[in-house]
């Protein structure tokens, strides 16, 4: 007996700990329209409200704040934006007309800040990716796969230097060289949507409209997945989004469109236990797709910068 209270309330103290040391980036659309800082039990502490419908707004796919506390974002399928935390956008690139697009049915779901300064973005319909300064000179770019380009969703550079890039069609995860070589892909035959390389050297995918996360080697071995629930909670598997490895091991997991009994994120042990959970459906609605969690010295640094706006 004493030893279960004694683990208790060491997961209990720990969960507390974890979220005193954890903030959480999100960008929502469907209606929300917010770019948003929580705390790690949806607390706000900063927000900024976005374009809707009226301007052309589609589903937010990306986000990321940048080492300067200054976050990249999207308002629309066309441009590519960063905003300071005082609300100033200091960047905005539209491409739909830039670097040969005009006319050409653009669309973007995926883009990053490189370590040199230039933002990569992954070009949709057009079929590319690029990477831009910025003033929007184009300084690199390569061709994607034919058979996938039209559906594009998120891209996500490995240790390797080279890109992983999901397509919504044929389902698929490519993954490039810096000059556009296919070096390794897996056919997951749905609307996949996200993927990372894994300290491990193996691929963790979610697989969007599959309902499931899965793991597999580059020998494309499937050794780890949940799918439809997850094991021993009511946790319903729905549109399965972003990802990220934590340097415990653990996953964090995008769940969208899974309506408001379940969480939009949540963390998950290589074991299969939920020890994180963030649903804020007010806040986010049924339509966040893309987020990012900080913690440790990444979440003091912005709560550093955030303090200084006060």
């Amino acid at each position: 007996m004493i030893t279960r209270i004694l683990g208790l309330f060491v997961f209990l103290f720990t969960a507390s700990f974890l979220q005193a040391d954890r903030l959480v980036l999100v960008s929502a659309s469907y209606g929300k329209n917010i770019l948003a800082i929580t705390e790690a039990n949806g607390d706000v502490l900063w927000s900024h409200k976005t374009a809707g419908k009226e301007k052309g707004h589609a589903g937010h796919h990306d986000v990321h704040m940048l080492p300067n506390g200054n976050i990249l974002f999207h308002e629309t399928w066309q441009d590519v934006k960063e905003i300071t935390l005082g609300k100033k956008i200091v960047m905005d690139y539209n491409c739909a007309v830039s670097n040969g697009n005009k006319g050409r049915g653009v669309n973007v779901h995926a883009f990053s800040r490189l370590a040199n300064g230039d933002t990569q973005i992954v070009e949709s319909g057009v079929g590319r990716v690029i990477n831009v300064d910025r003033s929007g000179k184009l300084k690199h770019s390569f061709n994607l796969k034919p058979g996938g380009t039209q559906n594009s969703r998120w891209a996500r550079a490995t240790p390797q230097g080279t890109l992983l890039v999901c397509s919504e069609q044929p389902g698929v995860v490519t993954e490039y060289d810096k000059n556009g070589k296919v070096v390794w892909d897996y056919l997951i035959k749905t609307r996949v949507y996200g993927a990372i390389r894994l300290k491990n050297g193996n691929t963790l995918i979610a697989s969007g409209s599959g309902n499931s996360v899965v793991e597999v080697t580059p020998e494309k071995k499937e050794v780890w997945e949940i799918k439809g629930k997850v094991p021993g909670t009511n946790i319903d598997l729905k549109w399965m989004t972003c990802l990220q490895e934590r340097a415990n091991g653990n996953f964090i997991v995008g769940n969208c469109h899974a309506g408001p009994d379940n969480p939009q994120i949540f963390e998950i042990t290589r074991d299969k236990k939920v020890v994180w959970e963030f649903n804020e459906f007010e806040l986010v609605g049924n339509g966040l797709a893309c987020w990012q969690v900080l913690d440790g010295k990444k979440a003091k640094a912005l709560r550093s910068q955030l303090a200084a706006l006060r």
